[in-house]
């Protein structure tokens, strides 16, 4: 007896967008074409450590981010000499060339509630998203933990 073989396809399209912004300097530098592809995780998976782009509000362009954490994950705040460091499970979150992420008071502050409110769990369909510059730039430390909806695609360059 034949039975009807279906397959699922993933429909996402790829453009080549330019990185703008230095901050994912250790992985990009600003002028290098990147390829996105746009709708991918309508069918695949946000796994820690893809590189995405994301519709961050009240910017027209949007940004290239890091996933450190993903849901389920535990994270904490943890205090050390120069200020403060992110850990998810148990482990300190590191940039490409092995820093520490390092939070200052206004960045702790904005983490430090979502630590607080969901008992240092990431919700479904939340993120921790990074960039690749040890003492900031606008990403998570700036506004928080991130909705699914808005990350466009992953970089697949």
């Amino acid at each position: 007896m034949k039975g009807n073989i279906q397959k699922n396809y993933c429909n996402y399209s790829l453009e080549t967008k330019t990185v703008r912004g230095a901050s994912m300097k250790g992985v990009f530098s600003p002028g290098t074409e990147i390829k996105i592809a746009k709708g991918f995780y309508n069918c695949h998976s946000i796994e820690r450590g893809n590189v995405i782009i994301y519709n961050f509000s009240g910017n027209e362009n949007p940004i290239v981010k890091s996933i450190k954490a993903i849901p389920g994950d535990n994270f904490n705040l943890k205090e050390q000499e120069g200020g403060c460091v992110i850990e998810v499970n148990e482990n300190i979150l590191k940039n490409s060339t092995r820093e520490s992420y390092l939070l200052g008071v206004k960045e702790y502050q904005i983490l430090s509630l979502y630590e607080k409110d969901y008992q240092g769990k990431i919700l479904p369909e939340t993120y921790l998203i990074l960039g690749d510059v040890a003492s900031g730039s606008v990403d998570s430390t700036h506004f928080g933990l991130v909705s699914k909806k808005r990350i466009l695609g992953k970089v697949v360059q």
